[in-house]
């Protein structure tokens, strides 16, 4: 039995159905590590998904009705009398899932290349204009406008404006400053650079754009979160409500304010609860195996 229409029909609810029942659900916001994990394995279950499909739909079948070979030559737009080419079908099925696991691969490379390019050049900027402090850990620059940032990476910097150090108090600073620790010890740059590229490929894809957006502001939960495990809600809140106004941070940076400052304030002042064990276990489970799925429908498991 050919698996491409069940294939075709699975990756269809995962890039547009999918997305709406997570941006539904009240718990993301409550576990944003669980979320991000969870869109990240929808865009890798998707991904696994099309490539099968491509290959199922361009396999030929024991029947001329079957696959995308098939398909043409039932349509009169087949080279040959009889049954497709073996060596044809075989070179598009082979060819098409390939080009999909490619373009995502090149794209991935392309946005983790051109954000560390550009994060070099901001770093040597940075080093010639700042001034280190060993108290703040982190590169000051004379900038009025309290601002922090950080430059993740193989030379990771956290940079802080004048402006944020005259403003904030010691609280606030050391809030702001374990935030952006936390982007670069949990690698978020790489991440990001993950559904950017995702999103670039599938840009007409619901999955792709809810998955970049929704994962850029869960990774800023998750780097509020371990703030908040040495400092008090009310210290993170107020100081990103003082970095609300600064410029937008450098490409390949992440900054602590942003235009998710709002959301994230009610986050952190508002009553969180955390979910229920057995939810989180089973969110971890489904996330853990979506990227299986397509693999289990292309190839099922033989029974008796």
């Amino acid at each position: 039995m050919n698996a491409a229409p069940v294939l075709v029909g699975y990756t269809a609810a995962v890039g547009f159905v999918a997305p709406h029942v997570m941006l539904r659900s009240s718990w993301p916001h409550r576990a944003p590590a669980l979320a991000a994990a969870v869109w990240h394995a929808l865009a890798v279950s998707f991904s696994i998904g099309a490539a099968l499909a491509a290959y199922n739909l361009a396999m030929p079948a024991e029947h001329l009705h079957a696959g995308l070979i098939g398909l043409l030559h039932s349509c009169g737009l087949g080279t040959g009398a009889g049954h497709p080419d073996p060596d044809t079908a075989d070179r598009l099925a082979l060819g098409a899932p390939a080009l999909i696991e490619f373009a995502l691969l090149a794209s991935f490379s392309f946005h983790v290349v051109r954000a560390r390019r550009a994060r070099e050049r901001h770093r040597e900027a940075v080093d010639l204009v700042g001034r280190h402090s060993a108290r703040l850990c982190a590169t000051v620059m004379p900038y009025d406008v309290p601002a922090v940032y950080c430059l993740p990476g193989r030379r990771p910097r956290i940079v802080i404006s004048d402006g944020a150090v005259d403003h904030l108090t010691p609280e606030q600073l050391d809030a702001v400053l374990e935030h952006e620790q936390a982007h670069i010890t949990g690698r978020h740059h790489l991440v990001l650079a993950a559904v950017e590229a995702f999103h670039s490929v599938f840009q007409w894809l619901p999955l792709a754009r809810h998955a970049r957006e929704q994962t850029a502001l869960l990774l800023e939960m998750v780097a509020d979160d371990r703030a908040l495990r040495s400092q008090s809600g009310e210290a993170l809140a107020t100081a990103m409500y003082e970095m609300a106004a600064a410029a937008r941070a450098p490409r390949g940076a992440l900054a602590a304010g942003g235009h998710t400052v709002l959301i994230r304030m009610k986050r952190v002042l508002g009553p969180c609860k955390a979910p229920h064990p057995a939810l989180r276990g089973a969110v971890a489970a489904v996330a853990a195996a979506v990227p299986l799925l397509p693999l289990l429908v292309a190839c099922p498991p033989a029974l008796g």
